[in-house]
């Protein structure tokens, strides 16, 4: 523990003065809770679209295409009769190939709209004069336990960019935390001290009661504040936007009142790892063409995912009041995956919902490692699953239900795409130990084996990698035809080699994937919940030997497959190693992959590196003057010896609810005991634990009694 100050007096209170209010005045507005089996009269009445033609289109050809791989891979294994598992493995096929097959034609039509010059369903000027903007704009950046002083950073250099396009006043700027860790709510009250002094629009709230995760964090805001603005932008802590962006959002929704809810489309940047830059070149390369297609057909039905997306408050408050699902968690509580049903219950009551793939700048950041990818995946795969309570619900749009079942279908077919390939072994296996039943119980002079046709079966496989690899290939053309786009890669051949990289490692990395899906949903199957775990971030940087212990059951898994392929025949063996060897070298492709990267890389570089936007170069210049954090900082040694953040967190406490009568926080018991029992303040420092202190920080008189005491005799005479 570092030296400890003595309380500060009242000479030294003066220093507060003009310390700014970290909350406006409150303007209620009223969310009321929605129900799932009565639908609300629409606000606005559906209007006549052009999505209608391009949505049958989409999905004649994906069942044109299901129905012709399907129909070959009958062929590939009637041979002979089908079996009870060739059935299960037909259907499987069925269902997985369908899932390819809508991805795919979701892509071509990307592919023509991109290529025809189609901007989006709002014909949002991007690259006009900036327009004015009448609205008021509140920008919410939820947070938990994040670094304080990288989030902060993103939101001024996102402010200041808007102040810059000469509407700043329009918009006002709201951290709202849900943090937990003492050390770390402090440290948010820091950097919110450091800004708030330039920015009189920069509110701070801290919610006591984190229930409902994030989505009862922005429920709360609408509550309190909502009534005062006209539109919301929701952000992450990875969150950057720039002004313009923001100011063409604000522009547009004023243009169309019927609008309630605008998605961008957020670029990955800041990329420190291998992994993350493999992400980050996916998504820059084939984000685009894959987005423009759902917006295409998607229209006024588009979806939501939870950030960098402008809102209608006033809709958001009457439409989208979320109620907690029936049962014990993991499938009942609170609502995991807001976004999809809000989007769902905005477009239920008449308001349109649009995607703007062609604006820029909008940003945001992937997680460093696939471990962490998987920890985030786990709690969007509870989430997603839980969206099949809410498929029945009353008055949904029939593209908001095909939300939902996307949603799940992400996560059930790793399962699926498991059970396949464990099905194919047996098959095969079957074929090769199994005594074939010579005569069924239906005549026949001739006995039936279990057979497929090989060469039927490697034109399914061909056709199915096909409908993987093209539309990869579609987005390279796209990059490789635009001048400005080829040369922000790098030019024609680094963009064609790191789309020859990057399919090669998600080619090996997709069976791990596989196998972290498919557990993740037996784990949410058996009753086992996903919590609220903070999302890491940095550069990915992991011990061999965790990474060992973590990939283990991955490499395990493989050598199982490849040896049960050996024992029946080395062709199985080889048509089977794509997935094989993803598994077998899961431990040292997950260790190359976690190592960290330049920053201007020779491969699998993005616009964004090579040309970076301004606004990113800022957000590192503004991180760098922000408080930050020293390790083993305790948050009372914190407000004892900086007076004005101890105001303002006494300040922010006053608007923190009253505690309910008969209601005991034991942790906040255990503290006041240990402060009555304490005689100097190092030994509440050095007695309290975690919850403990975090406690104490939430209550104004005991937090008012611990930094009065006097420190101990060894620490009297020091000072600061």
């Amino acid at each position: 523990m570092g030296p400890v100050a003595r309380p500060m007096g009242a000479a030294e209170a003066e220093i507060v003065l003009g310390l700014p209010d970290p909350l406006p005045a409150d303007a209620p507005l009223a969310m009321p809770v929605q129900s799932f089996t009565e639908a609300p009269e629409p606000v606005h009445l559906p209007s006549a679209s052009s999505g209608r033609w391009r949505r049958s289109l989409i999905m004649l050809a994906t069942a044109l295409l299901t129905y012709a791989g399907v129909d070959e891979m009958y062929e590939v294994l009637k041979v002979g009769g089908v079996t009870i598992i060739e059935g299960i493995v037909l259907a499987l096929f069925a269902v997985l190939f369908a899932w390819v097959a809508l991805s795919f034609v979701s892509g071509l039509a990307g592919f023509a709209a991109l290529l025809r010059g189609w901007r989006d369903n709002l014909d949002l000027d991007t690259d006009g004069p900036l327009p004015a903007v009448s609205a008021k704009v509140a920008m919410l950046l939820p947070t938990y336990n994040e670094d304080p002083q990288t989030v902060l950073a993103r939101l001024q250099a996102t402010r200041e960019s808007t102040d810059a396009t000469g509407s700043g006043a329009q918009f006002d700027w709201y951290i709202l935390s849900d943090t937990t860790d003492p050390a770390v709510w402090a440290l948010e009250e820091k950097c919110f001290l450091a800004l708030a002094t330039t920015n009189t629009r920069l509110f701070y709230r801290h919610r006591p009661d984190n229930h409902a995760r994030k989505s009862g964090n922005i429920e709360d805001w609408v509550k309190r504040f909502g009534g005062g603005y006209d539109f919301m932008v929701i952000l992450d802590a990875d969150s950057v936007m720039t002004g313009d962006a923001l100011v063409r959002l604000a522009a547009a929704m004023e243009r169309h009142p019927d609008v309630g809810l605008i998605q961008t489309l957020p670029v990955v940047v800041n990329a420190r790892s291998l992994f993350a830059r493999l992400q980050q070149f996916a998504g820059r390369m084939y984000g685009p063409m894959i987005a423009a297609g759902v917006a295409w057909w998607h229209g006024s039905e588009s979806n939501y995912w939870g950030h960098n997306a402008i809102i209608r408050v006033a809709a958001f408050a009457a439409c989208t009041g979320l109620p907690n699902l029936s049962g014990r968690k993991p499938f009942g509580g609170s609502i995991l995956s807001h976004d999809f049903v809000e989007a769902a219950l905005l477009r239920r009551a008449g308001w349109r919902i649009h995607m703007v793939p062609t604006l820029r700048g909008s940003y945001e950041e992937v997680p460093p490692t696939m471990l962490d990818f998987a920890a985030r995946d786990r709690r969007w795969c509870q989430g997603n699953l839980q969206h099949a309570a809410i498929l029945p619900a009353h008055g949904l749009h029939w593209v908001s239900r095909l939300h939902f079942l996307t949603g799940i279908g992400a996560y059930i077919t790793a399962p699926m795409w498991l059970a396949f390939l464990v099905a194919g072994i047996l098959i095969s296996l079957q074929a090769q130990y199994v005594r074939p039943e010579y005569f069924p119980k239906d005549f026949s002079l001739f006995p039936v084996w279990p057979a497929q046709d090989p060469i039927r079966a490697a034109w399914v496989f061909a056709a199915t990698m096909g409908l993987l690899i093209v539309p990869k290939l579609l987005a390279l053309i796209l990059v490789l035809i635009r001048r400005d786009t080829r040369l922000g890669f790098g030019g024609g051949f680094r963009a064609f080699a790191g789309l020859m990289f990057e399919t090669l490692m998600s080619g090996l990395t997709a069976p791990v994937m596989m196998i972290f899906q498919s557990t993740a949903v037996g784990q949410i199957v058996m009753g086992q919940d996903s919590g609220w775990q903070l999302q890491h971030r940095g550069d990915g940087s992991i011990p061999f030997g965790d990474v060992a212990r973590r990939y283990a059951l991955p490499t395990l898994i493989g050598i199982a497959m490849a040896t049960s392929a050996l024992l029946v025949s080395w062709p199985l063996f080889w048509w089977m190693t794509p997935v094989v060897l993803g598994l077998v070298l899961a431990i040292p492709v997950a260790a190359l992959t976690n190592r960290s990267t330049s920053a201007r890389p020779a491969l699998l570089a993005t616009p964004e590196d090579l040309d970076p936007p301004p606004i990113l170069a800022r957000v590192r210049d503004i991180a760098a003057t922000l408080p930050a954090s020293e390790g083993e900082d305790d948050p009372l040694v914190a407000f004892r010896q900086n007076r004005p953040l101890f105001d303002l967190h006494i300040a922010g406490l006053s608007h923190h609810p009253p505690r309910a009568r008969g209601r005991v926080d034991p942790n906040l018991a255990l503290a006041r005991a240990m402060v009555d029992d304490a005689d100097y303040f190092e030994e509440i420092v050095a007695w309290l634990n975690k919850p403990e202190k975090r406690a104490l920080m939430g209550n104004a008189d005991l937090l008012r009694r611990v930094v009065a005491m006097p420190a101990s005799p060894e620490h009297a005479g020091e000072s600061h």
